[in-house]
């Protein structure tokens, strides 16, 4: 690290206990002496599998699979306590037996391997009864690494395969045995051990092991620095770090809760010691840190799916997602900069902001790691190759400095520390994959698109309004990744009914499931961010909710104008949508915040909020009336902030 230790012993433990409440994936035991040991070996020891296999060669499907599950089940039952409150509490004799459990499940398909190919679809009795312990060992697992949200959804679409037949209307099917749902959730690649545990099982895990290992080398105070360097200064500096900090984490980071709670450890208190309001505080991380998700190279878990689910290269879509996610952070920076003025909130003292030149020099190597997989990524290096590579570049990038060397404890604590961050994902991924499996079993997702686009009478806007709030209700209660492999098999394809590209509706859900991070009532990325600031929740994610108003604006762009999503476009056009685009967004935020050189009145706000989403609509028509409608309104703002200015001086006089 670069920078003095600014976080006392008091807002560390504060900050462990925010994350276990609104973060499952973090409410870990707390391990001392030799079970401490057994899970650390364990947990390097899948790490150590998985560089393997990605160095060596990937096994085939269902055996890199189980083994990734078996290393799953078996740290989510000696990591995760039963109850939330037993953290503290040594290991209970009956996890340990579960998580054996895990291991024989998992291991049954290593052993009978050969065996359940040659009687593929003839399943034995000892293969119903594995079968049905493995989905009973995954959800009890799902309950304490994800909660009780997606087991729920997880048992009710279980249950819809077998009560199938006596569901009246669109939804009815002709129903499945138990033997036959068994079979089809464990025992084929539709289900638990499907795409989803696939991704997880090869790139995922390596791309979070990658970011374990670039935080080894001190990248997160570097970013702080950096951030601190170019934006302390200006007005409301320390609201713009947090969105500098908090972008350029999510490139290495893709949770929003954690994410928040890492750099909002610092950049919290730092708001709130020059006046920041707690919910202003915690809102500009909240916004900041959930659009990590969306930040290319490494984003979140389930961009890597979308990449397997439409069948186009990773690099395609992180390239797709750039300028999408550029609109996003401009959006955010300018609702915090429209705030400031609006608040008079001022930046920091010129003593504690850091010279960029000394933060470059002393730190600036570490974003080759980041610059060389971006490289990787477009030279055509598939994904789990690319990760190893920055694997590599951040071990070699980090000796070049003594302040940045990582140590051999530090290298096993990176390998240790990467697998239990892909445990919760895990567990997620073989969750989702009984609801894939249903939607392959039972034609759900034709089922659900037609219904879907019957209730909108056929209109593609109402179609989107429903899909939209379909991934925000079912982001509120589960892990995007689990979201977004929902919608995008039971509500994207209605979207896809109605003509819109594959990528586009794709998108528009994992824009909407992330997002869902951020929107009341259940915001959790907010709800952690309050726990920091010490606000309201409520008020922090309405707060939140109006920095990142660019998030429900994009996906609408992304089926009116594909072009965004660079389908099929030239440059030319790419400029032009953008630039219309960020013109749009931050009449937009104008609007929204009430705020431009001083306060806007009602029919400026409306007029700017008007004209603004006609520009961000891709169309020539809209551009030529809503861009100058937006340089008149705010040319008049101007002449009547000035005019203002000057009575206001004259009668000072």
């Amino acid at each position: 690290m670069f920078g003095k230790k600014k976080n006392n012993i008091n807002e560390t433990l504060n900050t462990e206990e925010i994350l276990r409440k609104y973060d499952k994936e973090s409410n870990t035991r707390i391990l001392k002496g030799y079970s401490n040991i057994t899970v650390r070996l364990i947990a390097i020891a899948w790490s150590i599998f998985q560089l393997y296999t990605a160095i060596f060669g990937i096994l085939p499907s269902q055996l890199q699979r189980s083994i990734h599950l078996i290393f799953a089940f078996t740290l989510t039952y000696l990591i995760y306590p039963r109850k939330k409150t037993d953290y503290d509490k040594k290991i209970p004799f009956y996890d340990i037996g579960l998580a054996i459990l895990g291991i024989a499940v998992g291991g049954y398909w290593v052993v009978e391997y050969n065996n359940l190919l040659f009687r593929a679809g003839e399943p034995t009795s000892l293969d119903i009864f594995i079968g049905a312990l493995a989905i009973i060992i995954l959800v009890e697992a799902a309950r304490r690494a994800c909660g009780i949200p997606i087991i729920t959804i997880a048992v009710v679409f279980l249950l819809y395969t077998y009560f199938g037949p006596y569901i009246p209307g669109v939804f009815q099917h002709r129903g499945f045995s138990i033997e036959r749902i068994i079979y089809h959730m464990y025992f084929t690649t539709e289900g638990i051990i499907g795409i989803p545990t696939g991704v997880s099982a090869t790139f995922v895990f390596l791309f979070i092991l990658f970011g374990a290992f670039l935080e080894k080398t001190g990248v997160g105070q570097f970013f702080i620095d950096f951030a601190n360097a170019i934006a302390g200064r200006a007005m409301a500096g320390p609201a713009k770090v947090a969105v500098v900090t908090s972008g350029l984490q999510g490139t290495i980071s893709g949770s929003s809760v954690a994410n928040t709670v890492t750099t909002g450890s610092f950049t919290i208190p730092m708001m709130k010691r020059l006046g920041y309001k707690p919910e202003f505080a915690g809102a500009v991380e909240a916004s900041a840190s959930t659009g990590g998700q969306l930040m290319p190279p490494i984003m979140g878990a389930a961009a890597f799916l979308m990449a397997e689910f439409i069948g186009v290269s990773y690099t395609t879509i992180i390239i797709s997602a750039a300028l999408p996610a550029l609109l996003y952070f401009t959006g955010v920076f300018a609702g915090v900069h429209l705030e400031g003025k609006k608040e008079n909130l001022r930046g920091l003292p010129d003593d504690e902001v850091p010279k960029l030149m000394e933060v470059l020099k002393k730190g600036g190597h570490l974003l080759l790691p980041i610059i060389s997989i971006i490289a990787f990524l477009v030279k055509g290096m598939t994904p789990t190759k690319a990760a190893v590579a920055g694997i590599a570049t951040a071990i070699l990038v980090s000796s070049i400095k003594k302040e940045t060397r990582m140590s051999v404890k530090d290298f096993f604590d990176a390998l240790e520390n990467g697998a239990r961050t892909a445990v919760g994902l895990s567990i997620v991924a073989a969750t989702a994959g009984i609801i894939v499996g249903t939607v392959t079993l039972t034609g759900l997702g034709l089922k659900m698109a037609n219904g879907l686009v019957a209730l909108a009478g056929g209109s593609l806007i109402f179609t989107m309004i429903l899909t939209m709030f379909a991934s925000l209700l079912l982001g509120m209660g589960i892990p995007t990744t689990a979201n977004y492999i929902i919608t995008s098999t039971i509500a994207a394809p209605a979207l896809l009914k109605l003509g819109v590209p594959i990528m586009v509706a794709h998108f528009f859900v994992f824009y909407f499931g992330i997002i869902a991070d951020l929107t009341p009532p259940v915001c959790v990325a907010a709800f952690a961010a309050s726990g920091i600031a010490r606000g309201e929740p409520i008020k922090t994610g309405v707060n939140a909710t109006k920095l990142a108003i660019a998030a429900w604006i994009i996906p609408y762009i992304f089926v009116f104008s594909p072009s965004l999503l660079l389908i099929d476009t030239t440059l030319l056009e790419v400029v032009t949508i953008f630039f219309t685009s960020l013109v749009g967004m931050i009449a937009v935020a104008v609007g929204v915040h009430g705020f431009l050189f001083t306060r806007t009145n009602v029919l400026e706000r409306i007029v700017l909020l008007g004209s603004g989403l006609a520009t961000i609509h891709p169309s020539v028509i809209t551009d030529i009336v809503g861009l100058p409608l937006i340089g008149i309104v705010m040319f008049m703002h101007w002449k009547r902030s000035k005019t203002n200015d000057e009575t206001s001086l004259q009668n000072a006089v």
